[in-house]
Parts: structure tokens; sequence; C-alpha cells
């Protein structure tokens, strides 16, 4: 008779492989096993011998520890994807678990800290999200800035704005085409979530994706679910975040001010300032009334023959916004060696290279895997100089207090 591994959880089998894009097939091949046996192992019908259990905890790269932990509970809370019909499923499966881990981390590290409090401004919609409308959009794009105190010129780092109101981001390796971000702001909870992919987005994709998603978050957290199944309701949702975040990022007077005429070289010419991408331009100018259809569709014939459609200019230039939070946190946590790596590690019993990319920490903090340096040479009779990164130290909260 062949021993089991004692304690194993079958549903943390399915989320680390699920985590790594495999179906239960390509599982077992690479363990040697039948993809019954996986299914059975699965649904706690059967535990894998312990010889099995390392080679699959291996294969995947997770401690062992990690399935013998009880299964996290279902949140119901609707989750608003970028992409909701086209998304690959086994894609959407990577994202969720990997919003599930931003949450585990958040709780861990709030042991340690306490995080600003979750500063929205109320905002009184339609009970009907499909009576809503631009105006009421543009008005609740200045009433945002009001709130948060920024202004109404170009907005500054947003990503920052949004975790110092309470919105907790992460940045991740989503691994779709289709899937830009998605956003959750789970139930009985007072802390909405924001997940960027960092796959292919420019500067100003992502500035806009986070925008897109902060108006899920204001406006349309009590849709019912089954609403997003419905490619009709879908789209307005959807069309909503995108005209919330051109009025947000491109506020009405301001830009119009500043815009000396609706072509691509004036657009072009505000890019930098504003980190806005000229398609968004284009079609915050045809929504203000500035430009008509036939003038916006010759914008993007010119558009496409620049090569934009791909990369548009200056996007190799602009720099991304990247979220604190979670990796300040983390790196507080090790400078003050409150915790060190070994406890951090066990204490989530997740694979180190996934934490460093949920808290967007540099490689190698926890894992210990520094990127390759490549060797530069040094002028005879110099010292070889010894990089100074700097921190900029960006206030995220601060320690709980004892008792």
């Amino acid at each position: 008779m062949k021993l089991g591994t004692r304690g194993f959880i079958g549903a943390r089998l399915t989320e680390a492989r699920q985590a790594r894009g495999l179906t239960a097939v390509s599982l077992a091949e690479l363990v040697g096993v039948t993809p019954q046996s996986i299914s059975q192992y699965e649904n706690n019908k059967q535990s894998p011998s312990p010889e099995t259990m390392d080679l699959i905890s291996d294969l995947l790269r997770f401690p062992k520890e990690r399935f013998l932990l009880e299964a996290a509970q279902q949140d119901d809370a609707p989750v608003f994807w970028r992409s909701n019909v086209t998304a690959v499923k086994s894609a959407r499966e990577r994202a969720e678990i990997r919003l599930s881990w931003v949450k585990e981390i958040l709780d861990y590290q709030g042991k340690f800290f306490d995080f600003p409090e979750l500063n929205l401004p109320k905002v009184e919609a339609p009970s009907d999200f499909r009576d809503i409308d631009s105006s009421f959009l543009d008005d609740l794009a200045l009433s945002v800035r009001d709130y948060w105190e920024i202004g109404n010129g170009p907005m500054p780092d947003l990503l920052l704005e949004m975790e110092n109101n309470g919105i907790v981001v992460s940045r991740i390796r989503i691994g779709a085409e289709k899937l830009d971000a998605f956003s959750q702001w789970p139930q009985d909870s007072n802390i909405p979530f924001v997940v960027l992919g960092r796959d292919k987005a420019s500067a100003v994709r992502q500035r806009f994706d986070a925008a897109h998603e902060l108006l899920h978050i204001l406006l349309h957290r009590g849709v019912d679910r089954k609403r997003l199944n419905t490619a009709q309701d879908f789209k307005i949702l959807e069309d909503q975040a995108h005209y919330f975040a051109s009025s947000l990022l491109l506020p009405e007077k301001q830009f119009v001010d500043e815009l000396y005429g609706c072509s691509l070289d004036s657009f072009l010419a505000l890019k930098e300032r504003w980190k806005v991408s000229i398609g968004a331009m284009i079609m915050r100018s045809k929504s203000l009334g500035l430009i008509d259809a036939p003038e916006a569709q010759r914008l993007w014939i010119n558009y496409t023959r620049r090569g934009w459609r791909k990369v548009e200019a200056l996007d190799n230039k602009l720099e991304k916004e990247r979220p604190r939070l979670l990796r300040r946190s983390m790196e507080a946590l090790l400078s003050e060696r409150v915790q060190s790596v070994e406890q951090i590690l066990s204490a989530l019993s997740l694979p180190a290279e996934d934490i460093e990319e949920i808290c967007d920490l540099d490689e190698g903090v926890l894992s210990g895997k520094r990127p390759e340096q490549k060797a530069m040479p040094i002028m005879k009779g110099s010292a070889p100089a010894i990089a100074d990164k700097g921190t900029n130290i960006v206030s995220f909260g601060v320690p709980k207090r004892k008792g």
C-alpha cells in the first residue's frame, strides 16, 4: 500500500497548476502519472506519494508547505476584466490566482503596517448603470481630481495617487494578448485592488489602464455579475471606463487650451507633458466635438501610416509608473530587520520569484537570483565605480503600534 502525503489539499494543486498555465494532462505528462491521478489529487480523492509530491513541488516551483494549506474562500465580488470575451480562460485563471496572492501578501504585511485608508469621493450615480452619460463621467473625473487635490493640469503619478488613497496596485505578467488589466473590490472589504499587466503596455497605456480600472472601482462595484457576461452590457461598462479614463487624464478646458490644432504633430507635442497616448487624444478630441468622424478617420489613417498602431512615438522614452505600496512594505521589513527573507518566504509559502513580481521588487531581493551583470572595461589606474541606485523613499504607511 502506497502512503500518501499527509495533510495534502487538492485545491492547492489546482491553484499551482493553473498559476503555471498547465492543464491536468500536461502536468500528468511532466510528473509521469495519469491525468486521472491528477484529477484524483485535485478532488481530494487521493493524495500523491511523498516522492510524487516532491516532484510536483519542484516542477511547479512551489514550496511543499503550500500544498498543505487550507484553500482560501472564493470571493463572489465581480472581477472587471479589460477583455471579457477574447481573453483566454487559462490566462484569466493565472491572473485571478495572482490577485488572490496580492491579497495574501497584503494581509501578511498588514500585521506590521497600517496602510492608507480608502479615500474616494461619494458618488450618487443612477441606479441603472445604463443611464450614466458622458456628462456624468466628466463631472466625476473632475470631482476625483478635486477630492484628491490634484488640480486640472497633467495628472501626476497616477499609481501613487491611487495607492495614497487606499487602492492597492500590483503589476504582473498576464501572458495574454487581449488582457491588459483587471480590478476587484472584494465583498466585506474596504480595500479595492487593481492589477496591471506588465507584458507589453507602454507607460501611457498603463496609465490609461489604471484610470480605466479606477472607474470600475468608483462606479461599478454593485453591478450584478451576470451583467458582465452579457456582451451589450459589458460593452457599456467598458465604454464608460474608457471615457472616464480619457476625461480624468485630459480635462476638457486644460487640454483644449494647450492644443494648438487637431493634428498628429500637435498631439505628439503634448504627449510627453500629459503622458497620454496620441490615440487617446484622437478619441478625446472626437468626443469633445473638436473633430468630426471623417476628420478622425483621416487621423487614424495617417496614424497607421506612421506605424503607431504597434508603437507610438515616445513610447520607448516615457518611463512606466511603478507601484510602491507592496514593494516599500517588503523592503522596510527587510531593511529594518523586522523579518528575514526566510521568515517572509515561510509565512507566505509562495515562490520567491512570484512574490518579487507581485510586489514589484527588484529581481533577486527574495530569490537571490540577481540578473547577470555584463563585464565593463575599467580605465587603468582607477578603481571600479560603485553604483548608487538611491531609494526614492515614499510614505506608504506607518508601523503598527504594539499592544
